[in-house]
């Protein structure tokens, strides 16, 4: 469910395969009354079957995407509801194209071990991302620069304390050298 709010705002849950996007971005948007979208769900049928044959997408493949992506996070935005949107959003250069359709997006970054993330993976059913390509993942891997507003958190915390701690700190001022 969504509905129209003057705080509408485009939040992106970000981080490599396996760190929970989907789970802590859904209740993420739940609490916020946002809607909520999954970037993996606007790949492209080419992109997923190269992912599913055990292959990292490169940057050629990704931008397209992340064009869609931010489509649709300013679509959502346009239309007066705040979206949040699970996106692996892994290098600072594929931030910088959603923030072309939504310039004050909140980045909340999923963070967690290699060792973490791979058991995760491994023990997930039905994905097209195979444990293989977790550690191309992590390589590709930028953390969020100064001055890209957004958190880090640590993804061995529980699925309430993360989304808690998410929405301190998107309630947060935004620092003295943040764009709001």
């Amino acid at each position: 469910m969504s509905v129209s709010t003057p705080d509408a705002r485009a939040i992106v849950v970000l981080g490599v395969s396996g760190s929970g996007k989907t789970t802590v971005g859904e209740a993420l948007a739940q609490r916020l009354r946002f809607d909520f979208r999954d970037a993996d769900d606007l790949h492209s049928v080419a992109n997923i079957e190269k992912m599913r044959t055990g292959h990292p997408l490169t940057d050629e493949d990704r931008v397209p995407w992340l064009h869609a992506v931010g489509q649709r996070m300013a679509e959502t935005l346009d239309g007066g509801r705040g979206v949040v949107m699970a996106c692996s959003a892994l290098k600072r250069s594929y931030r910088d194209i959603l923030r072309e359709y939504a310039p004050t997006t909140f980045f909340v970054f999923l963070d967690g071990s290699p060792e973490l993330i791979t058991a995760r993976v491994r023990s997930r059913e039905g994905s097209f991302m195979p444990a293989s390509l977790v550690s191309s993942q992590f390589a590709a891997l930028e953390p969020l620069g100064s001055d890209e507003r957004g958190v880090r958190l640590d993804v061995a915390h529980g699925l309430a304390d993360t989304v808690d701690a998410a929405l301190a700190a998107l309630a947060a001022p935004p620092g003295p050298d943040e764009r709001p």
